[in-house]
């Protein structure tokens, strides 16, 4: 699809504050290295707040832009791109999707407009991503309910100022009726903090005997799927631009590595092997790129088809991702393998975002399961 000017200038302006601000030097190394809870900086969350980032998927009516996912996708491309650690996805695009249109939108938003709020999604509880089997249980008691149960890999939890999480308030896991979202201080369960692969933080909670009052619950009882559905769709193509990020940063290094280093008195981008290889990297970046904007489209405009797309584009770009961050460490030698070289850190990010919201074994048994197989 092409670009309005308006979604160029987004672009543009997301690429340069990256680049200025969001290094992999400044931002992914010092967080890492100084070990920090959180993973990210909240100065730099708030200077996305100052240039209206954070408003791209709330709408007007809450004081945000009123754009959509496409736009939300351009963002989250030149995040993927810096390796830039940030709460955007989970807070901007997942979380606000989840409160849209609820009481909780009307207290949050402030919050995520300005950068001071931090908000994430609980919704796993296996180690495969099976948002349908939801057993973290939920019961009535007086005016509000107590929850009972355990999540795992919820990113940025332990940052966060309110976790939506899905648990179960009638049926069955399994069962698409009888889930409800619930706003969750992050301080009314037991939490562990745990670092992932690239270093950013994902939390495991407890919920034993949670005491919630009747204003937890976001949107209606027992109709939480419907929100949850959208606030997944949302982050599976947020996850998936980040991943086209993460190929084209990681693509970008190696290019630069084959056009400058030597061997046997050649550039080895001279290798023919090599440059098949390298041809063959760009092709499937920019394949799996149109998926993800097609996705997003189809997400903005309310197409039936969304569904299936966002599955393909998940799945698409965290195949591409991962030849993307395969090749860029193989090409660059022994170099590759060290933690000086920014190249292997793109493959530890796309380990922990081809997980994120369904693998690619999960979307492509449901690309199949949509198309009727």
């Amino acid at each position: 699809m092409l670009l309005t000017d308006d979604q160029k200038m987004l672009q543009e302006t997301a690429a340069n504050f990256l680049a200025d601000e969001g290094s992999i030097a400044e931002q992914y190394r010092h967080w890492r290295d100084t070990h920090c809870e959180d993973g990210f900086g909240h100065a730099l969350w708030r200077q996305f707040g100052a240039l209206g980032l954070t408003g791209i998927a709330i709408p007007e009516s809450n004081g945000g832009l009123g754009l959509g996912a496409t736009e939300a996708a351009l963002v989250l491309e030149e995040i993927g791109k810096n390796l830039t650690p940030s709460p955007f996805l989970t807070t901007a695009v997942v979380a606000a999707k989840a409160i849209e249109g609820t009481a909780h939108a009307e207290r949050w938003s402030p919050g995520i407009l300005s950068g001071e709020a931090v908000l994430t999604l609980a919704v796993d509880e296996s180690p495969r991503h099976a948002p349908d089997q939801i057993a973290l249980e939920a019961k009535r008691h007086g005016n509000g309910f107590i929850l009972n149960g355990r999540k795992r890999f919820a990113v940025q939890a332990a940052s966060a100022d309110m976790i939506v999480t899905a648990a179960r308030t009638s049926g069955s896991p399994g069962d698409l009726n009888g889930i409800t979202l619930f706003g969750v201080p992050r301080d009314a369960a037991a939490l562990e903090n745990v670092n992932l692969t690239d270093s950013s933080k994902a939390a495991r909670l407890t919920f034993d005997n949670v005491e919630l009052d009747a204003d937890a619950v976001i949107g209606e009882v027992d109709s939480g799927w419907a929100p949850l559905s959208r606030a997944l769709n949302a982050g599976r193509t947020g996850t998936a631009a980040e991943l086209i990020g993460v190929a084209t940063g990681s693509a970008a290094l190696t290019f630069d590595y084959l056009r400058t280093r030597k061997q046997f008195g050649k550039l080895i981008g001279e290798f023919q092997a090599l440059q098949h290889r390298a041809a063959h990297l760009y092709g499937e970046i920019e394949i799996a790129r149109a998926a993800v904007l097609k996705a997003a489209q189809l997400l903005d405009s309310g197409d039936d088809s969304a569904e299936l797309w966002v599955s393909v584009a998940k799945a698409k770009a965290a195949d591409v991702a991962s030849l993307a961050a395969r090749e860029g460490v193989q090409m660059h030698g022994g170099i590759g393998m060290t933690d000086e070289h920014d190249i292997g850190l793109y493959l530890k990010r796309e380990a922990v975002l081809g997980e994120l919201f369904g693998d690619v074994y999960y979307h492509r048994n449901r690309v199949a399961e949509l198309s009727g197989y």
